[in-house]
């Protein structure tokens, strides 16, 4: 599999080269260059899985230049003791037709910490599959939640620096003292004056300085991001698709090929764009409904 940038510069890269770089120099964000389709009998074959081997599989489809025992190692790290339960994204049923995906029993009890427990070992992975000298430094705006697992995920993490900015009383006192008071030697937190949207606008500022960015790799440096625009960042949060539907097949409350709802909290999209992917891929899927607040951040 070989990704491009959206926006037609780099066209040929491997997914390492795209989890390392995070967003494209031309601005654009790295995509898939082909279709990954499944059928029934693949998703079937993850009903007696566990969610650490559903997601093995499925990450396997998109990082084709992992080795398997990368992909293992990567998940082992992710998604074990860190989480509260060994389901790791447990499907609860509500009544007969409404079930809940559980997606906060990370470190964090963000939604958010199903893709940053892995994201760093991505990174990782990929600093050494690439022959990547340079220390990385992760760049992240955030309003809130993102911060604190982008800052827990990445937590001593070797080869890697990372910097959350924050909109200046944009975000709860819980979530400022989450960020401000987070352990780890190479973890950062900055207050921006402005809101989400200047804070955001900065971060791609940096990302796009050619100057700055030269002057940080002639230092050894290298810059990336934890934010959605990263693939690494994306493609874990398309594995909970396929689990949740594995669960509803193994408690029976569907019939294989039976299509379903997801009705997805939504801010910056990425989540659901995850559940898009799930459904282009061949998840048998109804509708996506994005759910937003009075925030009407989109």
């Amino acid at each position: 599999m070989r990704y491009g940038s959206t926006r037609g510069g780099l066209l040929d890269i491997s997914s390492a080269q795209a989890i390392k770089m995070g967003i494209a120099p031309d601005g654009g964000l790295f995509v898939p260059n082909e279709k990954v389709s499944v059928d029934l009998d693949f998703i079937k074959s993850l009903v007696n899985d566990t969610y650490q081997q559903r997601a093995e599989k499925i990450l396997s489809l998109f990082l084709t230049d992992f080795k398997k025992e990368e992909l293992a190692e990567c998940v082992a790290k992710a998604y074990g003791d860190n989480f509260s339960t060994p389901e790791v994204a447990p499907v609860v049923r509500l009544h007969e037709h409404l079930h809940m995906l559980e997606l906060w029993h990370g470190p964090t009890c963000a939604f958010k910490d199903m893709a940053l427990q892995i994201l760093p070992h991505f990174i990782v992975k990929s600093i050494e599959k690439t022959g990547e000298k340079a220390e990385i430094v992760i760049l992240v705006a955030t309003s809130g939640d993102t911060g604190k697992a982008a800052l827990e995920g990445f937590a001593d993490v070797d080869g890697t620096h990372i910097i959350v900015f924050y909109p200046n009383g944009g975000v709860s006192e819980v979530q400022r003292l989450q960020m401000v008071t987070q352990t780890g030697s190479n973890t950062s937190a900055v207050a921006v004056n402005g809101n989400f949207d200047d804070t955001q606008t900065g971060v791609k500022r940096i990302f796009n300085d050619e100057k700055t960015c030269e002057a940080m790799r002639k230092n050894g440096y290298r810059f990336s991001s934890a934010n959605s625009i990263n693939w690494g960042r994306l493609v874990p949060q398309i594995i909970y698709y396929f689990s949740a539907y594995a669960d509803l097949l193994s408690k029976k409350s569907i019939e294989p090929g039976e299509k379903v709802n997801f009705v997805v909290p939504t801010g910056n999209f990425g989540n659901i764009l995850a559940g898009w992917y799930a459904m282009n891929m061949g998840l048998p899927v109804n509708r996506l409904i994005c759910a937003s607040n009075e925030n009407n951040i989109l």
